[in-house]
C-alpha cells in the first residue's frame, strides 16, 4: 500500500455490521414536532429536539427546516428519482433526523466541493454525501459521530492491463470526483503515495468518471465501493479490482461551532441506530452478500 493508505479500522455503532446511515421518515419518536426552530432564534427545549435528555437549544438556516446539502450523485447514499425527487441511505437518515428534530427536511442538490461550502457559509445546516472525515475539513466544519465506514475502490475495463492496485502506477490516466478524497489522495506527488496531477483528471461527479472509463478516455476510477458495484452493474464490461484502495470513516458535517446543532445530531443518531431504524434502511439500499 501506498505511503498515506492508512486502513482505517472505525468500529461502527453497535449493531450496525455494515454500519451506513439512515433512518426512515416514519420513525419519529422526538418532541413536539408542531413547534420547529425558528431560524436565527432558540429552540424551546421541548422541541426540535431528539427524544431522550437532549434539552440544549440550536438554530437553523431557515425556521422549522433541516438544509442538507449533498451531491445526488452518489448510489445508493443519495440519487435523483425519475419524478426529480431524492432518495437514498443519506436522505432518508437525514429525513429521520430531521423529524426527531421536529423540523422539515430540505435536500438541496448541488456539487460535491459546493456541498461542503454550503455548510461552512451557513447555506445550510448539515452535509451529508458519503463526506469523509479528513484532518483538513475539520479545520473548517464539525462532523457527527461515525455512521459508516467507506471502502474506495478502482473500477477498470476487464480486459485492462490494470489488475491490481499495483498496476495503478502504471495507468496513464485515473478518474475520480473532483474534490473528493479519492482525488486529493490520487494526485498527490508519488513522494506522498500519490500518482500526480499528470495522472488524475477530476470530473463533477462519479458518473462521468465512470463514463469516461467505458469511453476508453482514462483507464481506472477511483470510487467508493458501494457507488461503484452500481456503475459496474449498469455498465457491462467493467469490475472491480479485488484489493481495496482505501477505507476512511463517514459522518455528518456541520458549521465550525454549532455545538447545539451536533448535539442534537449525535443524540437523534443514537436513537436511530438503537432502535432499528438506521440499520433497516441501510438492509433497504445495500444487501449483504
Amino acid at each position: 500500500m501506498k505511503t498515506w493508505k492508512k486502513i482505517l479500522a472505525f468500529a461502527l455503532a453497535a449493531g450496525m455490521s455494515l454500519s451506513l446511515l439512515s433512518g426512515c421518515g416514519t420513525t419519529t419518536t422526538g418532541g413536539d414536532t408542531g413547534s420547529p426552530a425558528p431560524s436565527g432564534s432558540t429552540a424551546p427545549s421541548e422541541s426540535a429536539q431528539p427524544s431522550g435528555e437532549q434539552t440544549a437549544s440550536f438554530t437553523t438556516v431557515e425556521e422549522g427546516k433541516l438544509h442538507m446539502s449533498t451531491n445526488a450523485t452518489f448510489p445508493p447514499y443519495e440519487m435523483t428519482t425519475d419524478d426529480g425527487s431524492f432518495e437514498g441511505i443519506d436522505v432518508e437518515v437525514a429525513q429521520a433526523i430531521a423529524e426527531k428534530l421536529g423540523l422539515e427536511l430540505v435536500v438541496d442538490d448541488m456539487g460535491f466541493d459546493a456541498a461542503l461550502t454550503a455548510v461552512q457559509t451557513g447555506q445550510s445546516d448539515i452535509a451529508m454525501a458519503g463526506i469523509t472525515v479528513t484532518d483538513e475539513r475539520e479545520e473548517v466544519m464539525d462532523f457527527s459521530e461515525s455512521y459508516a465506514t467507506g471502502v474506495q475502490v478502482v473500477i477498470v475495463k476487464e480486459d485492462s492491463p490494470i489488475q491490481t492496485i499495483d498496476d495503478l502506477a502504471n495507468a496513464d490516466m485515473i478518474g475520480c470526483q473532483a474534490a473528493t478524497t479519492g482525488y486529493i489522495y490520487a494526485s498527490d506527488t508519488p513522494e506522498n503515495g500519490g500518482y500526480g496531477e499528470d495522472h488524475v483528471t477530476a470530473y463533477d461527479s462519479g458518473a462521468l468518471a465512470v463514463m469516461a472509463l467505458v469511453n476508453d478516455q482514462i483507464d481506472a476510477v477511483i470510487i467508493d465501493n458501494e457507488p461503484a458495484k452500481a456503475f459496474v452493474e449498469q455498465y457491462e464490461g467493467l469490475k472491480i479490482l479485488e484489493t481495496p484502495w482505501v477505507e476512511e470513516e463517514y459522518a455528518i458535517g456541520v458549521a465550525k461551532g454549532n455545538t447545539a446543532l451536533l448535539d442534537a445530531i449525535n443524540s437523534a443518531m443514537d436513537e436511530l441506530k438503537a432502535d432499528g431504524t438506521f440499520q433497516a434502511i441501510v438492509d433497504k439500499y445495500i444487501t449483504a452478500e
